[in-house]
């Protein structure tokens, strides 16, 4: 019971956590809004493990730093997947992927569940492909390269949850630090590279010739550009710190139950997006996944009575 409870309610706060990292990703950089996201969070939890007891071990030091990789290389695959789209197919498989890896992990690794349980986690996975189908006109097939790197980022992010899974049970909040603080370090070395690429092209356009824009646009335009940014960074923040909470609720899930039950409900994530999404931003949600979120209820209660 309490397995399902905190792994339904951890992937609605993922969820939530994406949404407003997307609104950030509209005012500046998604590179930039996943650095200051893993930052924010590193911020929380250094805050939060004073009062939480945790033991620095080489274990928990070591597969939270690697869960930390994991997790660059996985927000990585997923933007560029995502790109080049159609994402009505390439985001579901992501989140398919992201759970039947560490499913099928915990399931070989000694986990055990009644007839229901199973039946459950079928549901589950057939409920995660309706929430995360978002229907678009006109979809084409996608390419081999997209599917590949949807494939990736959904194995990484099974991954982390395989290594975060690994933590000894003494560890507290130990591997969560050390995921957040190699993410932030990563994500902010290729937000600093990537600046100083775009500066020297800046540099090279500049001694080329005569810049056009004039100085009073600029000045015009540069009081918008701050109020933007400020926004931006205030909602990357916002969703750092959101998204610690459902790492939290993760760890703590996977400590009281199975690792399969808490990565297949985990990826029930775009449920949180797109409920939100409804509510703030008045989008509609399709029939198909009306249907996903009823499924996932029913697999959440089935894998409670389990």
């Amino acid at each position: 019971m309490l397995t399902a409870v905190l792994g339904l309610t951890g992937a609605l706060i993922f969820g939530s956590a994406d949404f407003l990292g997307g609104l950030a990703a509209k005012r500046m950089s998604s590179l930039l809004v996943t650095a200051v996201a893993a930052a924010s969070g590193l911020v929380a939890l250094l805050t939060a493990l004073p009062f939480v007891a945790g033991v620095w071990s080489q274990s928990a030091v070591l597969w939270g730093a690697l869960s930390g990789i994991s997790g660059a290389i996985a927000i990585s695959l997923l933007y560029a997947c995502l790109a080049i789209g159609p994402m009505s197919i390439l985001s579901p498989l992501t989140a398919v992927v992201s759970a039947v890896v560490p499913m099928t992990v915990g399931i070989s690794g000694g986990d055990r569940l009644a007839p229901i349980g199973y039946w459950a986690l079928g549901l589950a996975l057939v409920a995660v492909v309706l929430v995360g189908f978002v229907p678009e006109r006109g979809a084409v097939r996608p390419s081999l390269l997209g599917v590949l790197m949807a494939v990736g980022s959904g194995t990484m992010i099974g991954a982390f949850m395989v290594m975060i899974d690994l933590t000894p049970e003494d560890s507290g909040l130990v591997p969560l630090v050390m995921n957040r603080a190699v993410n932030a370090a990563i994500m902010f070395s290729v937000v600093g590279l990537l600046a100083l690429v775009a500066l020297r092209r800046r540099r090279v356009l500049v001694a080329a010739g005569p810049v056009t824009s004039s100085f009073d646009s600029a000045t015009d335009a540069a009081p918008a550009t701050r109020s933007t940014l400020a926004i931006g960074l205030r909602l990357a923040v916002a969703c750092g710190v959101i998204d610690v909470v459902a790492n939290v609720l993760l760890l703590l899930g996977m400590r009281a139950g199975d690792l399969s039950v808490m990565s297949v409900l985990t990826a029930m994530y775009p449920a949180g997006t797109i409920l939100l999404a409804a509510v703030v931003l008045r989008e509609r949600i399709a029939p198909v996944q009306w249907l996903g979120l009823a499924l996932a209820l029913a697999a959440a209660g089935m894998l409670a009575l389990d």
